[in-house]
């Protein structure tokens, strides 16, 4: 069994490898994330995201292409006329199935916990107690999982401002780890590169935090 186990891990390696040097593929996600900055309009945001679910097709070993996938749901739901419930239910979906290829990974923890965020903000009162602590589990988990990840501690300031707000209590706990969020951004700042694919998104939602703060 453990030679079994120690075997899928090697093969599991060897294929992020091959894909993390494809460099076709490197570039096909780089102007899909370079195209996400610039959308208007949920037919831009579609097609962006056609694009990605093709990309995932191609390189079914590679989770990123579902996490923008997923991402791109959850944000259409928050910035258009879509229906919201199951845009992100979809990105549900997608954060699921990219789970199954990148277990324990705190990008998609913190993803999954978004899209659950989207849900509650729906309806609160009669959604949070049931999904506000499986939200706050998550930007919890995905801050263990990575300590250094900024949109996990993002998030998890965004829903504690939100609780702070619902229940009238202060924000200080919210505005300490916006600014927790901010230095880890600057960290993070100094890997990006041109060929960078990784997630760096939220920083802009941690600003936004630190401005009500002041």
């Amino acid at each position: 069994m453990k030679k079994t186990i120690l075997t899928l891990a090697v093969i599991f390696m060897w294929i992020n490898l091959v894909s993390a040097n494809d460099p076709a593929y490197e570039k096909a996600m780089n102007k899909q994330i370079q195209a996400m900055e610039t959308i208007q309009t949920i037919d831009e945001s579609q097609r962006i995201y056609n694009t990605f679910l093709r990309i995932s097709e191609a390189h079914p070993e590679e989770w990123l292409p579902l996490y923008y996938a997923g991402l791109l749901q959850i944000e259409s739901a928050f910035r258009f006329d879509v229906e919201k419930d199951q845009a992100f239910d979809q990105a549900l979906k997608y954060i699921e199935k990219a789970k199954n290829i990148s277990p324990e990974n705190s990008e998609l923890t913190a993803l999954e916990g978004y899209a659950l965020m989207g849900k509650i903000s729906l309806d609160p009162a009669s959604r949070g107690q049931e999904l506000s602590p499986r939200a706050m589990q998550l930007f919890g988990k995905a801050i263990n999982q990575d300590k250094e990840n900024p949109r996990a501690v993002t998030l998890m300031a965004q829903m504690e401002l939100g609780m702070s707000q619902f229940f009238g209590s202060g924000p200080e706990k919210a505005c300490g780890m916006a600014r927790m969020a901010l230095d880890l951004y600057t960290k993070e700042a100094a890997k990006i590169t041109d060929s960078y694919i990784l997630p760096t998104w939220g920083k802009r939602n941690a600003d936004e935090i630190v401005k009500l703060c002041q």
